[in-house]
């Protein structure tokens, strides 16, 4: 963990429109507090080949033990055939996103990542790394009060779509 010593004051800020009149002013904010940086590596063990996990929980304590109150949760997945995302985590939502997966990178299809001929990949799974590729491995979320600052109905779901397999995703909470 590596911490530097950070202070600021910022003062107001008129912001001015084309025709010179004034806009909205900026709030005043000080602060003296310590910028941190924390960094875990969490892991998860999966059961099916596609598999959504809620994760939420778990990344919500990482940033309570990281004892930032304010700043950014960076989440990143150490593998190509992963993703992170944002839904609302719901039965019947999970399932539709997983058919939505399967109809979008179909695993039937001829793929030259799983020919002998063009590639050493044993596994066959260039549908997941497809998929992975167009989901993104990253999500940067706000921290407030402790906590991710997420909407309502929204979690943060781990996508596995080449287990069952271990799965690490990569954390780094930072700010005040």
């Amino acid at each position: 963990m590596s911490s530097t010593k950070t202070s600021a004051v910022i003062e107001p800020v008129v912001a001015h429109s084309q025709n010179g009149r004034s806009g909205a002013t900026a709030a005043v904010a000080k602060s003296t507090d310590s910028y941190k940086v924390f960094h875990r590596v969490l892991d998860w063990v999966t059961e099916e080949r596609m598999q959504l996990i809620n994760i939420s929980d778990r990344i919500n304590e990482t940033v309570r033990k990281s004892g930032i109150r304010e700043g950014l949760v960076h989440l990143q997945s150490l593998h190509t055939t992963t993703a992170l995302f944002l839904n609302e985590w719901q039965d019947a939502l999970i399932e539709d996103v997983k058919t939505f997966f399967a109809g979008v990178v179909a695993s039937g299809t001829y793929y030259r990542h799983n020919d002998p001929d063009y590639s050493d990949c044993e596994r066959k799974n260039a549908d997941s790394h497809m998929r992975g590729m167009l989901m993104g491995q990253t999500l940067c979320l706000q921290v407030r009060n402790s906590a991710v600052l997420l909407g309502t109905w929204q979690n943060i779901i781990l996508a596995e779509f080449d287990g069952p397999r271990s799965r690490s995703v990569a954390v780094q909470v930072s700010g005040v």
